[in-house]
């Protein structure tokens, strides 16, 4: 199918999905989708819609899955920051960020205590609490539909599945080859079917070699290929949407900063340092918010846009904050422009050094493809 020029959100997939498997809902949905019995929606980390047209536009021979749909597809904006902890919950619950509080990679949880990073959190707090709404799998399964996660295995009771993914059966799924056996399988394991399935690998390779790399390259072929084989293995009338949760960028070291070198200032008058190199967070000690706003916002200059939390949330940075997580948010909050980071060596020595980056409000980074089609 054809869609319409426009950027909906990451948010509007699942309630869209839901809407087309006869799952009544409280709102008309923002994504045209025709009637199914049966839907797969795969998420490809790190597939930027920029991304996947620069690369597939100029050499469709070497992508043909992918550019047969992305002729006909469409594109969403993914919330900020755009990450995949973000994301997945934006995806899974029908929410934006602010509402379902999963408000960047290393967050300080709602009630207080030490940072979490909520791609690895488990029990250091409690995601039904955190994240109380229900999910679009919850919604499926109460209509009749049966809901699957074909995730790795190692996501299996993590705070994010729980928060995120809860109402779906998890199937295990480590190589490409299982994610479109298994989903191919979901799909025809019921009347009606919703199956969510998570390919992480070409954002592995792009963190590591960069987006621009050859290596980026190469593994978009095999995005390709389980696209080809979930659209050839889509049982009659199902739905299957690509999209992902959010895009990349190549970092310039020259550009960036070093919270544990250069920018060392930076840590003055700041608890605990959050979020990641393209989206920071500032937790400032009692009484210091004010000056660590005014040290951020000169010395980081055209680098960063800078807010204090109250800005941010004023200003739609998240969409509507439910009030209990505002502290989740830091005290300031710095979005890197251009390909500039804000690394911490010292403290973060592994992601200091990757190649490809996100976090951020570029386009680069927000703007994800919705790839749809029907067998």
């Amino acid at each position: 199918m054809t869609l319409p020029p426009g950027l909906g959100a990451l948010a509007d997939v699942l309630p869209g999905v839901l809407a087309a498997l006869g799952v009544p809902g409280a709102e008309e949905p923002v994504l045209p989708l025709p009637a199914a019995r049966r839907a797969c929606v795969l998420l490809v980390d790190g597939l930027g819609d920029l991304l996947l047209r620069a690369a597939v536009e100029p050499d469709p021979a070497r992508y043909p899955a992918l550019a047969a749909l992305v002729a006909r597809g469409g594109a969403l904006e993914a919330g900020f920051p755009s990450t995949t902890a973000t994301s997945i919950a934006s995806l899974g619950t029908g929410l934006l960020p602010g509402a379902h509080g999963l408000l960047g990679l290393r967050v300080r949880p709602p009630g207080g205590g030490p940072l979490l990073s909520l791609l690895r959190w488990r029990d250091e707090a409690d995601p039904l609490a955190w994240q109380p709404h229900s999910t679009a799998f919850e919604r499926a399964r109460a209509a009749g539909v049966t809901p699957y996660a074909v995730v790795p295995g190692a996501f299996a009771g993590s705070g994010l599945t729980r928060a995120a993914l809860r109402g779906a059966e998890l199937v295990p799924a480590a190589t490409a080859g299982e994610r479109a056996a298994a989903a191919l399988a979901a799909l025809e394991a019921g009347d009606r079917t919703l199956v969510y399935a998570y390919d992480g690998d070409l954002d592995a390779t792009g963190h590591r070699a960069g987006c621009g790399s050859e290596a980026w390259a190469l593994q978009l072929a095999h995005v390709d290929l389980l696209v080809r084989q979930l659209v050839e293995g889509l049982p009659p009338g199902a739905l299957l949407l690509v999209t992902a949760d959010h895009g990349m960028l190549d970092l310039d070291r020259e550009a960036s900063v070093d919270l544990d070198g250069d920018g060392a200032v930076l840590r003055e008058g700041v608890a605990e340092l959050g979020g990641e190199a393209r989206a920071r967070y500032a937790y400032a000690v009692p009484g210091a918010a004010a000056d660590v706003l005014a040290t951020w916002r000169e010395v980081l200059g055209e680098r960063a846009d800078v807010r204090s939390r109250e800005e941010a949330v004023e200003e739609g940075w998240f969409g509507p904050v439910r009030p209990e997580l505002l502290p989740v948010v830091g005290d300031v909050v710095a979005a890197a422009r251009g390909r500039a980071g804000l690394l911490a060596s010292a403290a973060e020595p592994y992601e200091s050094a990757l190649v490809g980056v996100h976090g951020s409000r570029s386009a680069e980074e927000r703007r994800v493809p919705l790839l749809v089609t029907t067998a």
